[in-house]
């Protein structure tokens, strides 16, 4: 999946942002306007960044980085954006819980006695182990179990679920050859001895 796409409205150009990585968004950027940038030159874009992850400062950054190659104003709204999302989860990790607050990389490894909350991905290669639910503001690629201490009533949810393995309690399933991208949120649960994967519907689990 591209870590940005560039697409035209009504209201100008808007550039939605699929990734953590700032070198790569930054440098797919300057990559896609490079090609058109007398088109670009002068206009407004607008970013939306879907996964959340991306600080004030990297867009203080991308902003002067436009503004002085193409004369590209850039505004954003994040905060809004911020707040969108974690609306979407909100109510499912009441109680004991450890908030992460970056991507989590190939080799790290996070326990946690209760639920984990993950605002970014979690890479292939890395490690979530929780007693409790697990949450991703991001895309989940690497190995997850919720619900470690036997509970087969914790879920694991995110943005898109692509888990190289995925565990609840005692019941272990794994992603999918190919993955369609998601419309909606994801939500994995037992169900039968089985786990499935459902879109994810507020007010639904809890």
């Amino acid at each position: 999946m591209s870590s940005i796409v560039m697409k035209g409205t009504k209201d100008g150009l808007v550039i939605y942002i699929n990734s953590s990585e700032r070198q790569i968004v930054l440098n797919e950027i300057l990559n896609k306007l490079d090609n058109a940038k007398e088109f670009f030159r002068g206009s407004t874009i607008k970013l939306v960044d879907k996964l959340n992850t991306l600080d004030d400062d990297f867009i203080k950054q991308l902003q002067d980085i436009l503004k002085e190659k193409y004369n590209i104003n850039v505004y954003c709204d994040f905060k809004k954006q911020k707040e969108e999302n974690e609306k979407v989860f909100s109510g499912i990790y009441e109680g004991r819980t450890k908030f992460v607050k970056n991507t989590v990389r190939s080799g790290q490894r996070i326990t946690y006695n209760g639920n984990v909350v993950i605002i970014g991905d979690v890479n292939s290669g890395a490690e979530i182990i929780a007693y409790g639910n697990v949450i991703v503001l991001g895309v989940l690629r690497g190995v997850v179990h919720a619900g470690a201490n036997g509970n087969r009533r914790a879920i694991v949810a995110a943005y898109m679920l692509q888990p190289t393995l995925l565990k609840i309690a005692d019941v272990t399933s794994r992603a999918p050859d190919e993955k369609i991208k998601p419309k909606t949120p994801e939500v994995a649960k037992v169900k039968e001895n089985y786990i499935v994967i459902e879109p994810y519907l507020p007010n639904k689990f809890y």
